[in-house]
């Protein structure tokens, strides 16, 4: 994800990392070299004058501007559930560790506490993995035991997994003394928390807005975008086409960022920045468990022995 302070208004007029002009950028060339030939033609296609009034291109223009904002407005509301979701999970992380830390039982720099904020930290790389379809492997090999790592490589949910062996973790520390039947409920309860985090992000990944509602959204825009030139040729003339490239790059470039936001979970520049997530949530379980913060060069986690 871009993240970037405010330039200055002139310098905004000339961003390119992060705005979606560099995908609508060869659409909009070939709209302007169409929109050159009809004022060439002087409107003319085979031969034949194709005579169309502006007035019902403006009229027009207003509800396709009112379409687009709902289908943007459609797609933001995913994007920012997907945020809200993630940033539940950073607090939720917070709180397993802080009673990991401090009401479970086990002396804060014990073995048993490393393996549960490891079992933290490896459900959240998961969970990434999960949603981008990538291989988790790497990741979960350098936070959890060889044992459990290569339990979790043929298993499909990988987080639901995880969130497993930590309900077995609270389980055994019922059953050693550690913990009383009111602090392992109060585990459950946050334990539940991550499952609602997974099942929350698996809809949103696997619920996308309907296809035909899509279509017929991008059908419109550049059917209604070939058909301004014809609109204005008469009017505008030689401006025609700078005016006409102008109209569609708001119209093509509002439908590409509808598209881009729509699944946040991806790896485009305006999606969730799901790598410093995780990232920050390693950070700060490690320092609530009084363990230097992991840096790019160093194995993440910190080890169990």
């Amino acid at each position: 994800m871009i993240q970037r302070k405010n330039e200055n208004w002139f310098r905004m007029l000339f961003v390119w990392e992060g705005s979606v002009l560099h995908k609508v950028l060869p659409r909009l060339i070939l709209l302007l070299v169409f929109s050159i030939s009809i004022v060439y033609f002087k409107g003319k296609l085979f031969d034949f004058k194709i005579p169309l009034n502006p007035a019902p291109f403006t009229l027009f223009g207003i509800a396709l501007a009112l379409f687009l904002g709902f289908r943007n407005t459609a797609s933001y509301d995913r994007f920012w559930e997907a945020r809200k979701i993630w940033g539940a999970l950073l607090n939720d992380s917070r709180s397993l560790a802080r009673q990991a830390l401090t009401i479970s039982g086990y002396p804060r720099d014990s073995k048993e506490t490393a393996i549960f904020i490891n079992y933290l930290i490896a459900f959240t790389y998961a969970l990434k993995h999960q949603l981008r379809h990538t291989d988790a492997m790497a990741d979960l090999e350098q936070r959890l035991e060889p044992s459990l790592a290569g339990q979790l490589q043929l298993v499909k949910y990988k987080p639901v997994m995880l969130i497993t062996e930590m309900g077995l973790w609270v389980q055994q520390a019922k059953e050693t003394g550690k913990i009383d039947t009111i602090l392992q409920a109060a585990f459950d309860n946050n334990l539940n928390k991550l499952s609602d985090i997974v099942g929350g992000c698996e809809r949103i990944a696997s619920t996308p807005i309907p296809y035909s509602y899509h279509v017929l959204l991008h059908r419109t825009v550049y059917i209604y975008c070939f058909l301004l030139p014809f609109g204005f040729v008469d009017s505008l003339g030689w401006m025609m086409p700078v005016v006409v490239t102008f109209i569609a790059y708001t119209f093509v470039a509002l439908e590409a960022i509808a598209d881009e936001i729509e699944e946040p979970f991806g790896t485009e520049p305006n999606d969730m920045a799901l790598n410093a997530m995780c990232k920050m949530i390693e950070n700060t379980l490690l320092e609530m468990a009084g363990k230097p913060i992991a840096n790019e060069d160093s194995v993440k986690g910190y080890v169990l022995d």
